[in-house]
């Protein structure tokens, strides 16, 4: 059901968050069990609908998953073990819900010869063609074609080859995520050049690492991958989720409070740092922590989204929002998906002053946004919405709160724990906003 937010706007928040594993690193790291026979134990993965839309994906290829330790939080384990080769399908009625659950792809075909995976369709957040995946499989030897929306690859075994991973927007995450777990067992080296550098795919990395795969230059643009004849299980804890650490830092900045961020990798964070410091608010941190405080409405600050190691399209919607409580202007742009702001049009509900320019939004601070019912239309825009709500006077009620659910775990008890007036309500319960 798609449930809502109801927000009591302006409290400061105040306290300590811990965030839960990085969602855009377990997913990936779910896939590559296919690529073997033994258990891969996955620490701190986040309990979210996308972790448990890919678990039936897996299942239905053939992978047991299972839920190790009791509760929340980084004690919890997810295992993952392939019992059934046979399968080679993943079904569109499963993928179109999640685009990230193509990240079979490569896995699959490299371990079994065959892949025949739906084309993940249409998304809000603008186009996101998996040309690149493709292109980097056919260089590796895949025979593929498109039939009746899927895809559908051959190859007896990969060979080794040198390939361009770079696109218009900068390198694909997603496609260097599949190439890479392709490549792993293919004969022979393999050069990927244009390769996404984000932690979540050096962290994908050194799981492979650790089930046997040799790879070096991680984390730049340059990854060289010595394919090898089979992948054993391994035991690796997830990096923290960077996404949700900065959606709670700038909710407290947003709202003039003062909040710790524990379990993070403050490096990691360190465009969107850079940029809160530019917008006056008080900065300190430590090996797995941030502090911040926000005595005075923040400084306007123009950003650009853009891939790693800038601030991440991922954080562009939730840093509109808090731009629309500057003193004065700021230009936020989206080099990544230029047409990502859905969020834009909700805002201006709760009283934002923004206008829409070609892949940007000028956004002109407001002493006070006032509560109003929104409508959540994605992931990060929900979390905008989130972060405005908590800032603006009065009642906010954010409707359709299970894309939030899809990115981030237990989100309104964490900010609940911060001091936040918030609660869920269940689809067609009505309240006044």
């Amino acid at each position: 059901m798609p449930g809502a937010f109801l927000i009591t706007g302006g409290t400061p928040l105040s306290g300590t968050v811990r965030v839960a594993g990085s969602k855009n690193a377990a997913l990936p790291m779910m896939a590559a069990a296919l690529l073997t026979d033994e258990p891969v134990v996955l620490d701190g993965v986040p309990r979210l609908t996308d972790v448990a839309t890919l678990c039936r994906v897996l299942g239905e290829l053939g992978v047991e998953a299972a839920w190790d330790g009791a509760g929340s939080g980084p004690s919890r384990a997810l295992r993952l073990q392939v019992l059934d080769r046979s399968a080679v399908r993943a079904r569109y009625a499963l993928v179109r819900r999640m685009r990230a659950s193509f990240c079979v792809l490569g896995p699959l075909l490299a371990r079994r010869g065959k892949a025949v995976v739906s084309l993940p369709g249409g998304c809000r957040i603008g186009p996101r063609p998996v040309d690149l995946h493709l292109k980097g499989l056919a260089a590796l030897g895949a025979e593929l074609t498109l039939a009746h929306g899927y895809v559908i690859a051959r190859a007896k075994r990969l060979r080794g080859a040198a390939i361009d991973l770079s696109g218009p927007a900068g390198p694909t995450v997603t496609g260097t995520a599949n190439v890479l777990s392709a490549a792993v067992l293919a004969r022979g080296e393999t050069l990927l050049r244009g390769a996404a550098g984000e932690p979540e795919i050096v962290d994908l990395g050194r799981l492979l690492c650790r089930m046997g795969a040799r790879i070096d230059g991680l984390g730049t643009s340059t990854v060289r991958v010595r394919g090898v004849d089979g992948l054993g299980g391994a035991r690796h804890r997830i990096i923290p989720d960077r996404i949700e650490a900065a959606t709670l830092a700038l909710a407290a900045v947003a709202t003039g409070g003062t909040a710790a961020v524990t379990g993070v990798v403050p490096g990691h964070l360190a465009a969107v740092l850079d940029r809160l410091a530019g917008a006056g608010v008080d900065l300190s941190s430590g090996a797995d922590w941030i502090r911040l405080g926000a005595p005075r409405p923040p400084r306007p600050c123009a950003i650009a989204a853009e891939p790693y190691p800038g601030i991440p399209s991922d954080v562009q919607a939730q840093w509109t929002a808090l731009m629309s409580v500057a003193s004065g202007r700021s230009v936020v742009r989206d080099r990544v998906f230029p047409q990502r702001f859905a969020h834009v049009a909700e805002l201006v509900r709760l009283g934002a002053r923004i206008e829409r320019i070609p892949g940007a939004a000028v956004v002109d601070g407001v002493a006070g946004l006032s509560g109003a019912t929104v409508t959540a239309s994605d992931l990060r825009a929900s979390a905008a919405l989130v972060v405005a709500g908590l800032a603006a006077r009065g009642k906010t009620r954010v409707e359709n709160v299970h894309w939030l659910d899809r990115g981030y775990e237990a989100l309104d008890r964490k900010l609940t724990g911060l001091g936040a007036a918030i609660k869920r309500a269940e689809a067609g319960v009505l309240a006044q906003a």
